[in-house]
């Protein structure tokens, strides 16, 4: 009885590939055969600080963030948000695929579970969004991947420790300067938990750093000691 309700299941719902959002073969885990053959991780030489990759092995911080401070100790995600990865993102971001969370927590645990392990966080913190946009969209994406990352190495999550108390405007409209401005005093800090040695910040995507500075800074002044994260994605910046 449960072979034919899964069965049904697959036939109603059937699972997508997170690179080509084709439909998956029974035998295909992940990713269909012709993505799974063509996976292409983030290379080095990268930005010692963010991720974000470097034109000259000698450099070891980026353009951004030679410019400015960051208040989060290192970020780190296994692809570059550009092509089908970016695709994919956006459809888990908007259009419902949650299931891809699968892939990508397995993904930062091959690519990035080393670097996070030396890390030693305690907890998982997936960027929170406000409850307005929660309502509409149905779920926080940094959160879904959050809870399957946190199965993947046995992380617990600590969804609850910082709160979004601003819906604020969409990040990805606005210049470095703005996107600053609009996530001061975004965030606040949560019922769960507390002062924590070391902690992951969990997101989508980077892109300059804000966002996971703004989450970075409550948890801080709550008396956090050592902030990192990671992300699915890392746009490429300025070299």
């Amino acid at each position: 009885m449960k072979k034919q309700l899964l069965r049904m299941t697959e036939l109603l719902y059937p699972r997508k590939c997170p690179l080509c959002d084709g439909i998956l073969g029974g035998k295909e885990p992940l990713l269909c055969r012709h993505c799974g053959k063509k996976l292409k991780f983030a290379e080095e030489p990268r930005c010692f600080r963010c991720g974000k990759p470097l034109v000259r092995e000698e450099e070891e911080y980026c353009h951004d963030c030679r410019r400015n401070a960051h208040v989060f100790e290192r970020c780190t995600g296994p692809f570059l948000y550009e092509g089908e990865y970016r695709q994919s993102i956006l459809r888990f971001k908007y259009r419902g695929r949650q299931e891809y969370a699968g892939f990508y927590s397995a993904a930062i645990r091959q690519r990035c579970g080393a670097q996070i392990r030396s890390w030693k966080p305690e907890v998982l913190i997936p960027v929170p969004v406000h409850r307005e946009r929660l309502l509409k969209r149905g779920y926080n994406q940094a959160e879904v991947l959050a809870v399957k990352l946190g199965q993947e190495m046995g992380i617990p999550v600590a969804a609850g420790a910082v709160i979004r108390r601003r819906n604020t405007a969409a990040q990805k409209l606005l210049d470095n300067r703005e996107r600053k401005k609009n996530l001061e005093r975004a965030f606040a800090p949560g019922k769960e938990g507390g002062a924590w040695k070391s902690v992951l910040i969990v997101d989508d995507i980077y892109t300059t750093g804000s966002t996971v500075d703004a989450v970075a800074r409550v948890l801080k002044a709550r008396g956090t000691a050592r902030v990192y994260a990671v992300c699915v994605c890392i746009a490429p910046g300025e070299t």
